[in-house]
């Protein structure tokens, strides 16, 4: 073969053509390709919860802001000394009545890994994977649920999902049951589909997208039944007047029981258990 024939030939092996379709990621990144990339995150979850023989789900949401303790302070700390070099600063001193609520809210994060501790002690006993913890796989409420699973050397999920401002899985998840997404729908789908019981802990925009959407599904009967938990009523009854909404006549009032209140782990795990029938445990 002559140079030139062989310079010809070199051009289409490394042609983006003669790529094979399942390894051009060029080509899956198109627009007009958007289809088989929701089918592939669809079945990669899917086909490694099946390979984890995963049964069912506890599902925990809850803001990434709302941290343990001790971090907490830190950050008031930080925000204390930033306002002391400047006392008449509104910014830094809205810094520290915002970081002053963060730890008032810390408690939660203790709630959050305590109720996954005893969910994940009392449910995956003798290896069945029943009532996994998963959650969003980020920091916060999502660390503490993963982590108390992990302190009851339980599996648990994280399905994590890119963001503008990258979000790292917390170091807690079982390696095997880390996710990541690109479209928040079937992030939302997985969550839902093997549900047995959602606690929702206190936070933000996230958070209430969530906790909207399985309400929506519970409401109009597209899902199966599960328990849907507030933790935390004096938080949740200031974010959400649903009571408001029931007399308004926007939602019917039965749709006031699709909510329960807890304050405690025990509280919630109660109303998971006595929902489902699944036998006591006092942790």
């Amino acid at each position: 073969m002559n140079s030139s024939l062989q310079e010809r030939l070199e051009a289409i092996l490394a042609s983006p053509s003669y790529c094979l379709a399942e390894e051009d990621t060029e080509l899956l990144q198109r627009d007009e390709l958007r289809p088989a990339r929701v089918q592939l995150e669809l079945l990669k979850c899917e086909l490694g919860l099946k390979r984890q023989h995963i049964n069912s789900t506890i599902v925990v949401f809850g803001g990434t802001q709302v941290i343990e303790r001790d971090d907490a302070l830190q950050r008031l700390e930080a925000a204390e000394a930033a306002l002391a070099e400047s006392p008449d600063d509104p910014q830094r001193q809205r810094a520290v009545a915002r970081a002053e609520r963060i730890v008032a809210k810390s408690r939660y994060y203790d709630a959050a890994r305590e109720l996954c501790e005893l969910v994940s002690a009392t449910c995956q006993k003798e290896n069945p994977c029943d009532y996994v913890v998963v959650t969003g796989g980020g920091p916060g409420i999502m660390e503490a649920a993963n982590r108390g699973a992990f302190d009851a050397g339980a599996k648990s999920i994280g399905l994590n999902i890119t963001l503008p401002r990258e979000q790292v899985p917390n170091p807690y998840i079982t390696p095997d049951l880390c996710f990541q997404f690109h479209y928040f729908a079937l992030r939302k789908m997985h969550f839902l589909m093997r549900a047995k019981g959602l606690v929702v802990f206190p936070g933000g925009f996230g958070t209430l997208d969530e906790l909207f959407d399985a309400l929506t599904l519970r409401q109009t009967q597209r899902m199966q039944q599960i328990p849907i938990i507030l933790f935390g009523k004096e938080y949740w009854e200031r974010v959400v007047d649903i009571q408001f909404l029931a007399d308004e006549g926007v939602v019917a009032d039965d749709d006031l029981d699709l909510i329960d209140y807890a304050e405690t782990p025990q509280e919630a795990w109660d109303i998971i258990s006595q929902f489902h029938d699944y036998p006591a445990l006092e942790f």
